[in-house]
This record gives C-alpha cells, structure tokens and sequence, in this order.
C-alpha cells in the first residue's frame, strides 16, 4: 500500500514533465564556397553556403572568416545579411572579396588548366545565428577545406 502511495503522484509528475515543449538540439552549421565568379574589377564574388545542421530553424546574420588558397596568405571574408534557414536546410549569401597577387596566381594558373585545374581553399571562422528557442544570437565557428574548379563554358567562374 505504502508502494501505491508513491508511485502515483511520481508517475503523475513525470506525465507533466513530458507534457512541456520539447527542446531542439543546435548543432554548428556547415560553411563552404559555392561559386567564386573573377569581376572586372579584379574582385571576388563568392557565393557562401550556409547550412543549417540544427533540429530547429536558426536566423543568421553575419559571417566573419578567413579564405586561404593553395598555400597563399588569407584574407578576411566578412559580410552582413539577414538568412532565415529552416532545420536541415541551407540558404546562401554573396559576399565580394579583394584577393591576394598570389591568390589571383593560384587562380588563373587553375583557370590554364581548364575543368582539370582544382584549386584547394581553406574556409574558417565563425558565423552568428540566433537559434530559434533562444533570445539571443551567437556565435558558431567553423572550418572547412574544399576545392574548386573552373566550370566549363562559363568564364571566370569556379564551383
């Protein structure tokens, strides 16, 4: 009798836990160059993937990073935006960037190659994003190596 008498008012707590809301795991999204398109004026035009990893959709506002090609030294790849990505999916933004002399070599020596001409980047920073269960923004860091190549029949552009 004594066991009766506990069980049912612990059983009942445990039924109005379970009836909360249920809390969305954030994971860090994943960061990558897309396209890099050559401009006229010598500038680079990424377009950056952002994709959302988290069970819960999460607003993005700003990507501060650096961008690293073949063994050259990086340059800072920072932009502000305003992205809504729903869980598990991406969304992208463009963000132009003023490339090294040995950047902008590495470059048109992948381009002289044609579509064999892979160049490798390195892709790292952190970019902020407000959960949506949460108040305020924070900060996700984040770190990607890839490569790109020149795409046939398009100029002065690489995926």
């Amino acid at each position: 009798m004594r066991f009766l008498r506990w069980i049912l008012p612990l059983s009942l707590a445990l039924g109005l836990v379970a009836c909360g809301p249920p809390r969305k795991s954030v994971f860090p999204p994943t960061v990558s160059i897309q396209q890099l398109v050559l401009q006229p004026s010598g500038a680079w035009r990424l377009t950056v993937r952002i994709q959302n990893n988290s069970y819960g959709g999460m607003d993005f506002s700003a990507l501060d990073a650096q961008l690293a090609m073949a063994d050259s030294v990086p340059v800072r790849v920072h932009g502000n935006f305003d992205r809504d990505i729903p869980a598990f999916a991406g969304d992208i933004v463009q963000i132009d960037v003023l490339p090294t002399t040995a950047m902008a070599k590495a470059l048109a020596a992948s381009a002289a190659k044609g579509s064999a001409g892979a160049l490798p980047y390195t892709l790292s920073g952190s970019v902020r994003a407000k959960p949506e269960q949460e108040k305020e923004p924070r900060d996700f860091d984040f770190s990607g190596k890839d490569w790109l190549s020149p795409v046939p029949g398009i100029a002065h552009t690489w995926r």
